[in-house]
This record gives structure tokens, C-alpha cells and sequence, in this order.
């Protein structure tokens, strides 16, 4: 396993970035009356990093501090959009956002200096809870049993792509026994310094559990990259690649002969009860949209699980829904609101409609009436250990 107090080689064609490798800059009892990983707990933790404070240390080095934002509107235990969000407005990554053909936030080639992440922190916490209830359980058996029979580890080495604010860790490092390192890969560097600071810090058997970050393009990942991995992670990836990006994932992964766990992909199904004549046509095209500027959008699934196939993985699928009723009434909201805009981004001849039945779909919803299901798919590869050694 990587030894944390060292330096992590670079491989592949991922630059490194310093960042937090062992948060103890913000500890639990940095923040008096928290949870470790509650929503409370990572916006105190945050304000620390975003204000000048630092998250944690590289080798005895302080680690690299973000400055690009100077507050946090939206990070609490319950999502307050902010100072200056327009209340109907769409957050950054519930729907169309920037520029048209606009890359998601894992993407460096097209970004500028001034470009805004895609992805709003705001909208990634919002979806943490629904993401958590609807990963896939059923993969983790399978995907323990290789983890726990992989020759010469006395720990995992986790490399998660476009980490986000890091739920991905959240929710799967404490179900996993054995010590963890885990390498979070992100182009924006607010996300990445929030994934760190809201990193869980042990394992389901208590072990311990440490985290770097790296901030580059995964879309060019190589089996150097991941030297030494145990395991490679992502979540809500695969829709925003092209086929020739998830070829290259698929390659990098069963290259470097380690599992990959890629979870909530969208389906291109979503289903609303009660039910609206103008659903299918809707939903349709939302899937155009996504499939914009050669992204593969609900085909990137299959597109991956054929990749992995013929690069000799063994590959497992498992439906990973969302389930929205009431209790999930912001979420709700905003999907709705972003699929919608999506929609007649793609369809403008749609707009007098889709206007008319976003104003009843959210009526129904604030009344408690509107319940919806979002289709997602996880994909568990194993690839031969070793890289294709048996």
C-alpha cells in the first residue's frame, strides 16, 4: 500500500497537484457538535480551507489552499443555495450550464482559467443521499472477495475519477475492511480540497483510511497511471465521455489488472407518477442532449460494459435508481427543473409546452403528489489481476 508520508509517483499522463494526502488539519474535533461527514461537519471543515485555513499537510508540507472561492454558500446540513441563487433557477450541473457543449468537470482540454465548474457543489450535496440509497449493494460482495484476494496487499490503493466533493468515498470506504488510501482525481480544486477535508478517515473494520488528491484529465488515463491500484471508482461518470474515453478507462484499468466500480450512469428511463402525455417525448429528448458533442449519454453503459468485455473483464450490471418522493422535494425540484431545460435546450419548438408542464409538474410536487423514479445503471469490472495474468 502507499505509504502515506511519501510522495505518490505520478504516472500516465495525469500531472500531479498538491493536495490534502492525511487531513489533520481539520479533525473532528476541529468542528465542536458535528458527525464526521455530515453536511454541518463539511462546511465547517470547508470555511476553513476556502478562507486561508489548512486542510491538511503532504509529507510535513502544508497542503495546496484553494482561493478561488471566497465563501460556501450552500454546504450545510440541510441545502441553502446561497447568496445570489435565483430561487427557480437551475444549479450548475442539474442541467444545461456555461457554454453549449460545455465539459463536465473531470475534463481539463477545453476548459479555460475563467470557465465555471459544471458541476455546483450545491447540486452534488443535494444528490448525495439519493446516490447513496441507490448504488448498487449487491456489486460490493463480488468486488470484496477480489479485493480481499489480491496477492501482495496489506491494504487498498483507491483511485477515484471526477471525485466531486467526494461522496463516492463516503459512501464505499466505510463498507470496505482494511486500511485505504484514496487517490481523488478532479480538475476543479475547490471540489477536490472539499473531497479531502470530508473524507471518511476509517474503514468498515475500523482501519485506517488516508487520501491524496490529483487534479487532472482522466480521460487520459494509462495503465502507468494506475500502478500499483487496487481498485478504480467513479461515480456519474461514464454518461459524459466519449466511446473513445471509455475505451481508454477500460484499457487503463484491465492494463493495470485492477477491478472498476462505476456507479449511476444514467438509463435514459425516468418515470413520473401520475403520468403526462408529454413524458416520452420529453425524455427523449433529454437523451439527445446527452448524447451532444459525441458524449454517449444513456448509451455509455453498454458502450462500457462491450469495452471492458473485450479487454478480457468480467463485467457484472445492477440497476442503482432514484427513487424521489416527498421526502427528496429539493432534489426533485431541481432534476425536474434541469431535465426539463435540457429538453427544449435540445428541442426549442418544445418550449410553450414544456413551460406549461414544469408549472404543474411542480405544483404537484409541492403538493406532495409527484413521485419519480431516475434510472441509473453500476458496473462492476474484474479484470485479470496482474494486468490479464490469471
Amino acid at each position: 500500500m502507499t505509504n502515506p508520508a511519501t510522495t505518490t509517483q505520478q504516472g500516465g499522463a495525469i500531472p500531479a497537484q498538491p493536495g490534502p494526502r492525511e487531513v489533520t488539519g481539520v479533525t473532528d474535533s476541529a468542528v465542536p457538535g458535528t458527525k464526521p461527514g455530515s453536511g454541518q461537519a463539511l462546511a465547517a471543515g470547508l470555511q476553513g480551507v476556502v478562507s486561508g485555513g489548512q486542510s491538511g499537510r503532504i509529507g510535513g508540507e502544508p497542503a495546496a489552499r484553494s482561493t478561488e472561492h471566497a465563501a460556501v454558500p450552500g454546504l450545510g446540513s440541510s441545502v441553502a443555495f446561497g447568496p445570489g441563487h435565483v430561487p427557480g433557477a437551475v444549479i450548475p450541473g442539474a442541467g444545461p450550464s456555461g457554454k453549449p457543449g460545455s465539459r463536465p468537470t473531470v475534463k481539463l482540454r477545453e476548459a479555460g482559467p475563467d470557465d465555471p465548474p459544471r458541476y455546483a457543489p450545491e447540486w452534488l450535496e443535494l444528490r448525495e443521499p439519493a446516490d447513496a440509497a441507490g448504488r448498487a449493494h449487491d456489486l460490493l460482495d463480488p468486488l470484496r472477495i477480489r479485493l480481499a484476494n489480491m496477492p501482495g496487499k496489506s491494504g487498498v490503493v483507491i483511485h477515484d475519477l471526477g471525485c466531486g466533493t467526494g461522496s463516492m468515498g463516503r459512501w464505499l470506504a466505510p463498507r470496505l475492511d482494511g486500511a485505504q488510501h484514496w487517490i481523488l482525481h478532479d480538475r476543479d480544486p475547490y471540489l477536490l480540497h472539499f473531497a479531502a477535508v470530508s473524507s471518511p478517515r476509517s474503514a468498515a473494520d475500523g482501519s485506517r483510511v488516508t487520501v491524496e488528491t490529483r487534479r487532472g484529465d482522466v480521460a487520459r488515463l494509462t495503465p502507468d497511471a494506475l500502478q500499483g491500484a487496487s481498485l478504480v471508482t467513479a461515480s456519474a461518470l461514464l454518461d459524459v465521455l466519449t466511446r473513445e474515453e471509455i475505451d481508454t478507462l477500460a484499457a487503463a484499468c484491465t492494463g493495470a489488472g485492477c477491478p472498476a466500480l462505476l456507479t449511476l450512469s444514467v438509463a435514459g428511463r425516468v418515470e413520473l407518477t401520475p403520468s403526462h402525455p408529454l413524458d416520452a417525448e420529453l425524455t427523449q429528448a433529454f437523451n439527445d442532449h446527452q448524447r451532444r458533442d459525441g458524449l454517449l449519454g444513456p448509451d455509455a453503459v453498454t458502450a462500457a460494459a462491450e469495452a471492458f468485455s473485450e479487454h478480457g473483464a468480467t463485467v457484472r450490471l445492477h440497476p442503482s435508481p432514484w427513487r424521489l418522493g416527498p421526502e427528496q422535494a429539493a432534489l426533485t425540484e431541481q432534476w425536474l427543473r434541469g431535465w426539463v431545460g435540457a429538453a427544449v435546450e435540445e428541442r426549442p419548438e418544445l418550449r410553450a409546452e414544456a413551460d406549461v408542464y414544469l408549472t404543474n409538474r411542480l405544483a404537484a410536487l409541492a403538493a406532495g403528489e409527484l413521485r419519480v423514479t431516475v434510472h441509473h445503471v453500476d458496473l462492476l469490472a474484474l479484470s485479470r489481476p496482474g494486468g490479464g495474468a490469471s
